[in-house]
């Protein structure tokens, strides 16, 4: 089944509200790009997705081992370079995990991680389509 996600913009700023039909976050710009910074940005709403299936993933994969694992804690921390015309991103991934696990489980995890559905989709191919206009009602897409 195909993700949808719906966006309403606020007055204020570039605030917007997000939603898949069913939960719904405030997304903004910062203020040095002319937003009101009451939310998150596109680029942190990309890592945040990144980070949440990372820290998943552990979870996952702790609990289909049956190791006790407490926090997961992920921090990852982008830099976006311009070369050429072209962006290029780099992100950095520290993650913390408690419990009490052997070196070679925490490893393992930490593996894993790297191997969670949301890293291995952004490192496969995208085609993303031009922006046409949405054709039904307004108020049908946003409900």
């Amino acid at each position: 089944m195909a993700t949808v996600i719906n966006i309403k913009n606020l007055p204020e700023g570039f605030q917007s509200i997000i939603t898949n039909g069913k939960h719904s976050i405030i997304g903004d710009e910062p203020i040095s790009s002319k937003g009101t910074d009451l939310g998150m940005s596109p680029s942190e709403l990309v890592l945040s997705g990144l980070a949440l299936c990372k820290a998943g993933t552990v979870r996952y994969i702790a609990r289909k081992k049956g190791w006790e694992i407490g926090e997961v804690k992920a921090q990852l921390t982008q830099q976006v370079k311009k070369s050429d015309g072209q962006l290029k991103t780099f992100i950095k991934v520290a993650i913390e995990i408690e419990g009490n696990i052997s070196e070679e489980q925490k490893t393992e995890l930490l593996h894993e991680a790297d191997n969670c559905y949301i890293h291995r989709q952004l490192n496969g191919e995208w085609e993303i389509d031009h922006a046409t206009e949405i054709i039904v009602n307004a108020e049908s897409v946003l409900q």
